[in-house]
């Protein structure tokens, strides 16, 4: 993609697209952006936040104190972007970072964000960010048939494998994980409403509990997603007051997610299908990236997958697929743990410019329950 020119012709072009805005505050915020989604899961990305290349520069913040940084002073642009009026209860963004001291060698490093706040990983915004790199020249010289790219995500370094044919990016695209590990198995949770209920505890870049919907009397092809939300958001907050979370990263020990099954955790050709339900009750639309793999962790870890073993998720929302398969051993401080490969499909839906008005007393978005 072309970059603006400089001199006087790059002024008269930025007064230009300054004029074709609606009135806005001079000293609001302008965010300009790009609309993609993964298996129906949207992708908000934000090329550059200028106060957040500041803030490295400035302190020479690793990801992970960067992403505490923008949570204390610039958490209104994740409201702004996320919640409505131009966001939804479901949205999802990413605020791409170039700085050398969060991307520490890598192509870009990413700021995900939710409805509730920030996220460690995503996969499905990782298979994203791989075509938006290389079609924004992220990458200076992308290699044909496939290009890799390096991403650097709060929960660490991961790779991106980009079909790209010399022009433009293409699909499938996939990842691979940081070390993912079984943090719990078989574990035993009272929850209200359900009595005792087995879960299952693995961590893909986030930590994931995983039970299967028929134990909470549901079932992931036919029962309503409400029920399903309300089921999954129950054993949330059950795990997280009966379990204790590790990490080497002590940011990264919290619960992000509970996770509905069909149940389906033995290796077959057939796909298994699932429902995600993470923060404050956000449904994923997509099979969900590190969720596929955190359970083919934990798939792993109890002997029902072997490496280089290909397993296929649906989304019980879409229809949408993922595959996942575990590629190499690896560990995770003291955790014996898996790369994990997850491929999927990631697609442009458009560009947008959003502008903020001062006097507007819901300028920073709101949330509707």
């Amino acid at each position: 993609m072309a970059a603006a020119g400089g001199g006087g012709g790059g002024d008269r072009d930025r007064d230009r697209a300054e004029r074709r805005l609606p009135p806005h505050s001079p000293s609001g915020l302008v965010l300009q952006t790009v609309e993609m989604h993964t298996g129906g899961e949207p992708l908000r990305i934000v090329p550059r936040l200028e106060a957040v290349e500041e803030a490295v520069a400035a302190g020479g913040l690793s990801l992970l104190s960067l992403r505490r940084e923008v949570a204390a002073t610039q958490d209104h642009v994740r409201r702004a972007l996320l919640q409505e009026p131009r966001g939804h209860a479901d949205m999802y963004g990413v605020v791409v970072v170039r700085a050398e001291a969060a991307t520490a060698g890598a192509h870009l490093a990413a700021l995900f964000m939710h409805g509730a706040g920030y996220s460690g990983m995503c996969g499905h915004a990782v298979l994203a960010l791989g075509r938006f790199a290389l079609d924004y020249g992220l990458v200076a010289a992308p290699s044909c048939p496939e290009t890799a790219v390096q991403l650097r995500c709060p929960c660490g370094p991961v790779t991106a494998f980009v079909p790209w044919d010399g022009r433009r990016s293409g699909n499938p695209v996939r990842f691979h994980s940081v070390p993912a590990f079984a943090a719990a198995t078989d574990l035993a949770i009272d929850v209200p409403g359900h009595g005792k209920v087995v879960v299952d505890i693995g961590y893909g870049g986030t930590f994931y509990a995983f039970v299967s919907a028929e134990q909470l009397g549901l079932d992931v092809y036919t029962s309503k997603t409400r029920d399903l939300v309300n089921a999954a958001s129950t054993v949330t907050e059950a795990v997280k007051k009966q379990f204790k979370f590790h990490h080497p990263e002590s940011d990264l020990a919290f619960l992000y997610s509970t996770i509905l099954t069909d149940g389906k955790d033995a290796f077959s050709e057939e796909p298994t299908t699932n429902i995600c339900v993470f923060a404050d009750k956000q449904v994923d639309r997509s099979p969900t990236g590190s969720g596929v793999t955190a359970r083919i962790a934990v798939q792993y870890h109890k002997g029902l997958i072997q490496l280089n073993q290909t397993r296929t998720f649906r989304s019980s929302t879409t229809g949408s697929l993922f595959t996942g398969k575990a590629v190499k051993e690896a560990k995770c401080g003291d955790y014996n743990a898996v790369v994990v490969e997850v491929s999927g499909e990631a697609f442009y839906t458009g560009t947008a410019t959003f502008t903020v008005e001062e006097e507007d007393p819901l300028k920073h978005g709101f949330v509707l329950k």
